[in-house]
């Protein structure tokens, strides 16, 4: 694997080998010292255009766990805000010797852009690129969901037959748009459901059934609800009438919650606007994997570093043997 930019492109196998992958990089948080020599001598670069938490500090716990060094790098207070291009900047980095890049950027299709330069030799990982995708969030997600929902735990199995409903904001959602191609691959059944105002104009080209009610939608027993967070930081017009309004008719609370199936989970990407997309009580129930989530994405970041600095062929490897004591059949 040299980039991963985009779930589109993930074959079914390249998807169960992330995930399986995913299950023996977990079991490193459990040991005493919890990293592996793995990628040790590498360098990764963290190239964040724009804000985050969770995304930023997971692949920097990821890099570190596989004992790379670590190079964090924010367009605030950097030569960005004097101008600087997306290519100097690279072009930079590529003088330091990085071998992979994680970008996150407002503009769609950056990463893209980034992994089909010549302006620098590294592996590419797109970790949300505007509204287009964000894909080790859809793998983090396809992680949860197998460990947690009933027969779909074992190593090399996809998400066959799982019913999944994804709600609110998808005109705006990259997590909406992997989530989508992603788990359609590993063949779960995706509805989507949100008002007719924040659904994407090319949803007629996706592998969904798409509803506008969110009630309608928990009478069919899904197997998972993955909530969006309202992006009111994308938003220049007015999407619907009044927060009050979307919350009564899309928001999780707690009498749809109270409504749900007993083996039925409750996702959400974070951050959360507690009271608009999702109570605060569905949010921290047992039903809900929001925690589990952000974990596993520590799990799902190593196994995508691993395997993109790791490509056969290219200089950047190192041998596979340098996983051994992981837990699993290494590759």
């Amino acid at each position: 694997m040299r980039h991963l930019l985009s779930t589109r492109d993930l074959r079914r196998d390249e998807a169960i080998q992330i995930l399986d992958l995913a299950e023996d990089m977990a079991q490193v948080a459990g040991r005493e010292v919890p990293k592996l020599p793995a990628l040790r001598g590498k360098t990764i670069v963290n190239l964040f255009y724009e804000d985050s938490t969770r995304t930023r500090i997971s692949f920097e716990a990821a890099a570190k766990r596989l004992s790379a060094d670590v190079i964090n790098f924010s367009a605030k207070g950097s030569s960005v805000t004097k101008g600087e291009s997306l290519k100097d900047t690279a072009q930079t980095l590529g003088a330091m010797g990085a071998d992979a890049v994680v970008i996150r950027h407002g503009a769609s299709g950056a990463a893209h852009v980034l992994a089909a330069s010549d302006w620098i030799d590294a592996g590419v990982v797109n970790a949300g690129d505007g509204t287009h995708e964000h894909p080790t969030q859809a793998l983090l997600d396809a992680y949860t969901i197998r460990q947690r929902v009933s027969g779909t735990g074992a190593r090399g199995a996809g998400l066959d037959g799982v019913r999944v409903v994804i709600v609110g904001d998808v005109l705006h959602s990259r997590v909406a748009r992997s989530n989508v191609w992603l788990l359609s691959t590993l063949g779960a059944r995706v509805h989507i459901v949100a008002p007719v105002t924040l659904l994407p104009v090319e949803l007629d080209n996706w592998p969904v059934t798409v509803g506008h009610s969110l009630d309608e939608a928990i009478d069919e027993s899904p197997d998972v609800v993955m909530m969006l967070r309202i992006q009111a930081e994308r938003m220049d017009d007015s999407f619907f009438p009044h927060p009050r309004e979307y919350a009564r008719e899309w928001g999780l609370d707690d009498a749809r919650a109270a409504r749900l199936g007993g083996d039925t989970i409750v996702m959400h990407p974070g951050p959360m606007n507690r009271g608009l997309e999702i109570s605060a009580r569905a949010a921290d129930s047992v039903k809900s994997t929001v925690l589990e989530q952000v974990a596993n994405g520590v799990s799902v970041r190593m196994a995508v570093l691993y395997l993109l600095v790791t490509a056969p062929g290219s200089d950047r490897g190192v041998s596979a043997g340098s996983t051994r004591g992981t837990g699993g059949e290494q590759r």
